[in-house]
């Protein structure tokens, strides 16, 4: 299922606009995931709270670090995912192995209230 079709399918229209709702979808599109990935949201991570991250459940799979912009860009979300350095949450305590052998991909969703469109873009990190 695609966020936009989620997103307008599933939330009500009084919250809409709110990114509480978009964060909802995003949950509902990933429930598939569940089987290969760990889902955590607003998790600390670098310096501050990532919208969700994507722990993978086998060492092969990629990890995915998702933050989500109302009114914003794609960029910018993935400029945040950076600048806050939430990968370091991926890289394990110092003394641990980390988390994945996979890469891992920033992705930054955002949503126009004006639009009622969405953007996304990956980027690979590591």
């Amino acid at each position: 299922m695609r966020s936009c079709c989620a997103h307008n399918t599933e939330s009500p229209i009084l919250s809409y606009n709110n990114e509480t709702e978009l964060a909802a979808v995003v949950n509902l599109c990933y429930l598939a995931a569940r089987d290969k990935y760990r889902v955590e949201r607003e998790d600390k991570a670098g310096k501050g709270f990532v919208d969700f991250i994507f722990y993978p459940e086998r060492k092969n799979l990629d990890s995915i670090i998702l933050e989500l912009k109302v009114d914003s860009t794609p960029e910018e979300a993935i400029k945040q995912i950076k600048d806050k350095a939430y990968a370091l949450r991926l890289k394990g305590k110092l003394g641990e192995k980390s988390r994945s052998t996979g890469r891992i991909l920033a992705v930054g969703i955002s949503y126009s209230k004006e639009t009622k469109e969405h953007c996304c873009k990956i980027e690979v990190l590591a």
